[in-house]
């Protein structure tokens, strides 16, 4: 399964109280990129399908193709100076763009 820093937790859990009851935070992967897919998350309902987790009461949703490929990832909230956003550090990425947007 995945893991959420304490940053994300932060973030993640105002996003979710902006919105509506029994939504997740849900992380997955798609084809595109320069290195093969992309990461990508949303705020969603859970589907019966789904793996759904929890870090700090911040739940999360991950589907199943996606999971072979994130299992043991990490999403963080960067908020320095240099840009806001999240990243995933997955350890079964093979190789990353230089934008660090897609992996293989």
């Amino acid at each position: 399964m995945i893991k959420l820093t304490n940053s994300a937790i932060s973030k993640v859990s105002s996003m979710l109280n902006d919105s509506e009851d029994g939504k997740v935070l849900r992380v997955f992967i798609e084809p595109g990129g320069c290195s093969g897919f992309e990461y990508g998350m949303s705020v969603d309902f859970p589907k019966k399908t789904d793996k759904v987790g929890s870090c700090d009461g911040v739940s999360f949703a991950v589907d199943a193709d996606s999971l072979e490929y994130l299992d043991g990832s990490e999403v963080h909230f960067d908020d320095g100076l240099t840009g806001k956003g999240f990243e995933i550090r997955n350890p079964n990425a093979q190789s990353t763009c230089g934008c660090g947007k897609s992996f293989h």
